[in-house]
Formats: C-alpha cells, sequence, structure tokens
C-alpha cells in the first residue's frame, strides 16, 4: 500500500502544449484515483471509511482544481 511519489515539474517551467498536457494527464490521474477510492469506500470497514472518505474528498477538490485551470487557459478536454 505504499505509494512512490514523485517531484513533479512546475508548470511554470513548461511550454504551452507541455503545460497542456501535463493539466490534462493530472485531470486523468486523479479521476483514476477518484474512480478507486470510491470502489474501496464501498467495502470499506471501522477506521478505513474515514480514509476512503477523506481520499475522496481530496481528489475530487484536486479536479475541481485542475478543471479551473484548464478553463482558465481554455483547454479544450476531449
Amino acid at each position: 500500500m505504499y505509494e512512490s511519489y514523485i517531484k513533479e515539474v512546475p508548470i511554470i517551467d513548461l511550454s504551452q502544449e507541455e503545460s497542456e498536457s501535463s493539466i490534462v494527464n493530472s485531470i486523468l490521474e486523479a479521476q483514476a484515483k477518484l474512480e478507486l477510492a470510491h470502489r474501496n469506500f464501498e467495502y470499506a470497514r471501522g477506521e478505513l471509511i474515514d480514509y476512503y472518505a477523506y481520499q475522496i474528498k481530496s481528489e475530487q477538490a484536486k479536479i475541481n482544481y485542475l478543471l479551473r485551470q484548464a478553463k482558465e487557459r481554455k483547454i479544450i478536454l476531449k
């Protein structure tokens, strides 16, 4: 259950195309993590219920933030 943390490259240092791609990839990754958290929440017991509820809320907040960034940069998601 250990996750590896990869240092992300600041979007400011990337070209326009790379930053758009980075935002889209981050949205897709966050959506996959959100779906996994929802599945795990369905079968959680005891204290894990709180853990997965927090994870769902945090992934949703991340998706909302990234979608606002995409909207501000006028990135079209397909």
